[in-house]
């Protein structure tokens, strides 16, 4: 293998771990069923704990960790990385 940039042998190989922040949404089916009611619902009935949950972030978060795996090519000669 060779550089492409400045065409030398000495190459090294790393494996990079990329995480990345995703958030968590119902799909369309439930809020057609269930979504619509309910968050009137629980607003309407527990509005003061709602406001109280929302403004002090307490809960669980909807968000989960996405991780990959790349490989990336570093040239030791003159440090260009390329997938």
């Amino acid at each position: 293998m060779k550089c492409p940039n400045c065409g030398g042998n000495n190459i090294q190989i790393q494996a990079v771990n990329e995480s990345i922040l995703k958030n968590k949404h119902h799909s369309i089916i439930w809020w057609l069923l269930i979504g619509w009611w309910w968050v009137f619902l629980k607003w309407l009935v527990f509005t003061v704990p709602a406001l109280f949950i929302k403004i002090f972030g307490l809960g669980h978060k909807r968000q989960k960790i996405v991780n990959k795996t790349a490989r990336k090519y570093v040239c030791q000669n003159c440090g260009h990385i390329w997938q």
